[in-house]
């Protein structure tokens, strides 16, 4: 018989007990988190709608285009983009056209006089796109916005500019939704009852349309999208104090005093009516519940498809190419000699001048002219439709305005986007008002350090993976504090960080590239898509019809 020494035995025991303890403790976690993934609702139809669907205007195109993919393999030729069709009969460079795709649908359509296109968006994923025709609402648009202030109480009397395009293009929009609707649930319902049904609808140029669905076909659930408010990037872009002075900012008297009434109308009565109401980033979503008086019920992160980003030898040419091609447009412009060994930096986005930072970086190079710190001559770019070309060079930093959209057809530099962008050693982003930050995110997927600020909702995001501070040196992005009235403190952090990152070396900078490649894949599709799954739950779940 073997004798069991007494503190053996209860030490084992324990520790055997602390085991099974910790197993169903890991079990029962998990056996939640299954039911809680297994029990949301899902749709069975996804209709989302976007200026920018098929329509490459701005930073909304990247984020449907580049989420489209795993959408679609979530929802097999489920998810249905609609976007305007402002070609004509000119060709769309980014849609197919497939007169055999839905093509009942396409017929009841032609019956009902709503001209539509059909076929897939050009994209990874190919998802169905449908373009419809806005232009024969204008002649109906006092009576569409007359019935609009009768049931929702949006104010358009005040409207101007893009105001009848987005709202005409949102009617017709609404118009094929509710149409398809109709037609998915008599032809293609997969269950007894009618098909569950959801319509997303990105920023205030699709509000008028949700309101409609809300209206007529109040079984679809609907999901609201401002990726900016309009009245928070108006405060910002008249240089106003935005985040200081937000809690003492109404919104309504706001939309007045910046001559934004019908615009800041149509979005606050959408946020109000819609199922659920999503932003884009937590100070983002302080701004909604200040200006529009409606706290957000999901966040929805920008993410990011990688599956386009070159790999190998096929990274390495067309980083090659791209900075031969940029020093040789800067020599050819300035008559200068610069050489592979120069900084290449950029920024790019929007043009809004102090909104994008675009005041900080043209300041923060124009003091590294006179930094004797400056290991590397600098190559610095701003990459930004709308402003007149313009260059200087002197002493150690040169600069090239590129303002025109880069889509490999321009006739000056013939790169597209991400072309241009995979010669850069460095990107820096100093925005000010930046609900997201897509441009960030888009260098360091192609493995290119970027600066920004803790004013954009992706460097907020950056802070809470890494922890704080977030230096170039650690985890391939900087992000810099930035306030109301910290210019010229911005300025000298940018500087330092360039001047810190031109004095490392050729292993140094290859894991500085490495860490900030590593870092966007924790902003994939793959790892956000599950905040647009909850949006879809609760927007189903608001709505029972």
């Amino acid at each position: 018989m073997t004798c069991v020494n007494k503190n053996d035995y209860l030490s084992k025991n324990n520790a055997f007990k602390l085991h099974i303890s910790k197993f169903i403790r890991t079990f029962a976690a998990r056996y939640i988190s299954y039911r809680m993934t297994t029990d949301r609702l899902v749709p069975d139809y996804v209709f989302e709608s976007s200026w920018e669907v098929c329509n490459k205007v701005g930073g909304i195109y990247t984020v449907l285009s580049t989420r489209a993919k795993t959408l679609q393999e979530m929802f097999p030729d489920h998810i249905i983009f609609i976007g305007p069709d402002v070609w004509d009969e000119k060709p769309c460079p980014y849609f197919q056209q497939d007169d055999k795709l839905l093509e009942d649908f396409q017929r009841e359509c032609a019956f009902a006089h709503l001209g539509v296109k059909v076929g897939r968006w050009d994209i990874p994923g190919r998802p169905i796109a449908v373009l419809v025709d806005f232009k024969p609402y204008y002649e109906r648009k006092n009576e569409i916005y007359t019935r609009l202030w009768e049931d929702f109480q949006v104010d358009s009397l005040h409207a101007y500019g893009d105001y009848d395009e987005a709202s005409m293009f949102s009617y017709a929009a609404g118009l094929v939704v509710e149409r398809m609707y109709l037609y998915f649930s008599r032809h293609l319902a997969p269950r007894e009852n009618a098909p569950r049904c959801v319509y997303h609808a990105n920023e205030w140029m699709t509000g008028l349309g949700l309101l409609y669905i809300k209206k007529v076909v109040p079984q679809i659930a609907t999901i609201f999208t401002t990726h900016a408010t309009s009245i928070g990037r108006s405060i910002a872009g008249n240089n106003k104090p935005l985040y200081d002075y937000l809690t003492a900012y109404n919104g309504d008297q706001m939309a007045g005093e910046l001559n934004m009434q019908s615009k800041h109308s149509i979005e606050k009565q959408t946020a109000h009516h819609c199922d659920c109401f999503t932003t884009v980033s937590d100070i983002t979503a302080r701004e909604c519940r200040q200006l529009l008086d409606k706290p957000v019920d999901v966040v929805l992160p920008n993410g990011f498809d990688n599956s386009f980003v070159p790999k190998g030898t096929a990274f390495t040419a067309k980083r090659r190419k791209a900075r031969q091609r940029l020093i040789e447009m800067a020599n050819n412009m300035l008559g200068t000699q610069l050489t592979d060994d120069v900084l290449m930096v950029s920024t790019s986005g929007r043009y809004e001048y102090r909104n994008k930072g675009i005041d900080v970086f043209i300041e923060s190079m124009h003091r590294l002219k006179y930094d004797s710190r400056l290991e590397h001559d600098i190559l610095a770019f701003v990459m930004v439709p709308g402003c007149e070309r313009q260059s200087w060079h002197e002493g150690r930093v040169t600069m090239v305005f590129l303002p025109y959209y880069l889509t490999g057809f321009d006739g000056q530099l013939n790169l597209a986007y991400y072309d241009a962008l995979i010669g850069n050693d460095l990107c820096i982003y100093p925005s000010y008002y930046e609900p997201w930050g897509y441009t960030p995110l888009e260098a360091i997927a192609f493995k290119i350090p970027c600066i920004t600020t803790d004013l954009a909702g992706f460097g907020l995001w950056v802070e809470g993976v890494v922890g704080r501070p977030a230096l170039l040196e650690h985890c391939g992005v900087e992000v810099v504090h930035r306030t109301d009235y910290n210019f010229t403190e911005v300025c000298d952090a940018i500087c330092n960080a360039v001047t810190r990152f031109s004095a490392l070396n050729a292993t140094e900078v290859k894991a500085v590239r490495a860490n900030a490649a590593k870092l966007s894949e924790k902003a994939l599709w793959s790892k956000f898509i599950r905040h647009y799954e909850e949006a879809y739950d609760r927007a189903l779940r608001k709505n029972p019809l």
